[in-house]
């Protein structure tokens, strides 16, 4: 009789509480569907109305909130002197390639391409932390070279030379009209980079690299001659010199400053010593092309990265001369009669003032001018090595930055590897293989040092806190 009682007592307040749970549920569902509905509704009628606006101007700068983002990747762990921090100022914004930055300490990245005006991204630290914290892009073409001089922006395609004016923040004032500085430059494809340097003045420095290996016949191709004399010096395989503040230049009103040059992306103006200084891409394949004069060991340490001081006229031997730092000269290029030992024409073409390993590819150069880092470091040249591709059967090397100490003018010292770890892995078998490759060097108002990296775009600020 109990357990009857006890049953129905059950039932009935069962059936209560579910009642009850079925009645909150119903409600809770119409106010989550009415806050839901509210919630669509302001959004939509917002981003409406700026996409309307960028619809209105297209030109118009974008801008992101680098806060929302990740801070860091953490990927790797640059390794340093003792007494340097790397600060990762960005993970990545892409294709990066040379960068500067101003007296606010804002930084300018010339991207290599614009993907939908984002030639060039500014990068702003509102905090001080040292990690951006606002992006913002403008310029519809990719490039390499950018440089701030006397109230301008400089910039390049690979075939023009733009600036734009800077306003009394030391901002670009209108990034949609920037004047045309040079323009019709050869774009062949190949070593088609335009590095730029600026002197005291009022000249500016572009390097138009040759797209060649060796100036042969057929390019890169086994057997076929060198040709004597190289057409493409007309117009390229060296350094021009323009004026900064002249629009629309092209060959007819500039110098060609310097011959013989396969390849700079490296250039920098030395203030103290008031000379242009540059890093050479050595050629390619010898052992490829001439594996009985080249061991395929010999073609991977030859010939080598030269640095150059560069002077009005100067002759650095390209196509017909290469620098062989075993022997501590430059030697006739096979194919124009050499035979890996002969001189000839090459003992009288201008020498560099230091060689590295071959094939690192130097695609910065930059002189320290300031005051945060020890005296040890003072006036002397970074280098950034972008890294090799045929070094095999040794493995690739480079993809590290290093520090030559100068003095009175030239390398005082041997190199030394400042910055290293961008790869990520101990060894290197390919360039594919390396999470970041350093790109570009610029010195910040404060004297610390910014490196980008043009893998993933990441940008680090060398910092020495002692």
């Amino acid at each position: 009789m109990h357990w009857i009682q006890f049953a129905k007592f059950f039932t009935y307040y069962k059936q209560r509480f579910m009642k009850k749970i079925f009645s909150y549920a119903i409600t809770l569902w119409v106010l989550l569907a009415i806050a839901t509905a509210c919630g669509n509704n302001a959004p939509k009628t917002e981003n409406t109305s700026k996409d309307t606006a960028a619809a209105a101007e297209p030109k118009k700068d974008s801008t992101e909130d680098e806060s929302k983002k990740s801070p860091v990747s953490g990927d790797v762990q640059l390794k340093l002197p003792g007494g340097f921090t790397a600060i990762e100022v960005t993970p990545g914004i892409g294709p990066a390639r040379q960068l500067v930055v101003n007296s606010k300490g804002d930084i300018y990245v010339k991207m290599s391409d614009a993907h939908g005006n984002k030639g060039i991204i500014e990068l702003k630290d509102k905090n001080g932390d040292g990690i951006a914290d606002e992006t913002t892009s403008f310029g519809n073409y990719g490039g390499t070279g950018i440089a701030i001089k006397n109230g301008y922006l400089y910039a390049s395609s690979n075939s023009e030379v733009f600036r734009y004016k800077l306003n009394a923040n030391d901002e670009v004032a209108d990034p949609n009209n920037p004047e045309k500085i040079v323009t019709g430059l050869v774009d062949r494809g190949q070593h088609n980079s335009k590095s730029i340097a600026l002197d005291d003045a009022g000249n500016i420095y572009v390097n138009i690299g040759a797209p060649s290996n060796a100036c042969q016949v057929q390019d890169r191709t086994k057997g076929s001659r060198g040709q004597d004399p190289c057409p493409i010096l007309e117009t390229a395989g060296g350094i021009w010199q323009f004026k900064a503040n002249k629009l629309n230049q092209s060959y007819p009103e500039g110098v060609r400053y310097c011959t013989g040059i396969r390849n700079i992306v490296g250039l920098d103006w030395n203030r103290k010593e008031k000379q242009l200084y540059a890093m050479q891409h050595g050629r390619d394949q010898l052992h490829d092309f001439y594996p009985d004069m080249y061991d395929d060991k010999q073609s991977a340490e030859l010939p080598a990265e030269e640095m150059f001081l560069v002077k009005k006229g100067s002759n650095f031997g390209w196509p017909y001369c290469y620098y062989d730092e075993f022997q501590n000269k430059k030697i006739l290029g096979p194919e124009y009669g050499g035979d890996a030992k002969k001189q000839g024409r090459c003992a009288g073409v201008d020498q560099p003032i230091m060689a590295f390993p071959g094939h690192l590819a130097p695609n910065a150069l930059l002189f320290y001018t300031g005051s945060q880092f020890p005296e040890h470091y003072r006036n002397g040249a970074f280098i950034c090595f972008h890294g090799s591709w045929n070094r095999a059967p040794e493995s690739q090397a480079g993809f590290f930055v290093v520090f030559v100490p100068f003095k009175n003018g030239k390398p005082s010292g041997k190199y030394e590897v400042f910055a290293d770890g961008f790869t990520g892995v101990a060894v290197v078998k390919g360039p594919g293989q390396a999470k970041h490759r350093p790109m570009g060097l610029a010195m910040g108002p404060d004297g610390a040092i910014y490196v980008s990296d043009d893998v993933k775009g990441t940008i680090w600020k060398i910092v020495y806190r002692g």
